[in-house]
């Protein structure tokens, strides 16, 4: 272990990276896998602006979760929703201010569809996702 330790170590010099870029795996540890690597887990991203918006579709349970992480710029207000077969979705509005991740969870049962994420902000504009569906569907 010291030695793989010791080989991330250089190899992130080399390019440049600090340790905690490197992935656990080089390092000789074994970090909590995030939700997105978890068995039945899809995931969808899209750049904006100033953030990244993103889908998870989860099958244990089965449920959709849409994230929001402004990384940049003033303070938003907005809803976050997900729109399947047509049908839109959303939550409450929040303001969402640089740094912040905004996240809401719906827990359902469905067959296999697909969906996007929505990022629905206070003057009525909509960002989304590309589409995600469920692993196997």
């Amino acid at each position: 272990m010291i030695r793989r330790f010791s080989l991330a170590v250089a190899a992130s010099a080399a390019v440049g990276f600090s340790l905690l870029s490197v992935p656990a795996h080089a390092a000789g540890t074994q970090a909590p896998n995030p939700v997105a690597q978890r068995s039945g887990d899809h995931v969808k991203c899209t750049s904006l602006d100033n953030g990244q918006l993103c889908i998870v579709m989860d099958n244990s349970p089965q449920s959709i979760t849409t994230i929001y992480t402004k990384k940049d710029g003033d303070s938003i207000k907005a809803h976050l929703g997900y729109r399947m077969r047509g049908t839109s979705t959303y939550d409450k509005l929040e303001k969402i201010d640089k740094n912040d991740r905004a996240t809401s969870t719906w827990t359902m049962s469905w067959p296999c569809n697909s969906a996007v994420g929505l990022l629905k902000l206070e003057n009525g504009k909509v960002y989304e996702t590309p589409s995600a569906t469920f692993p196997g569907c």
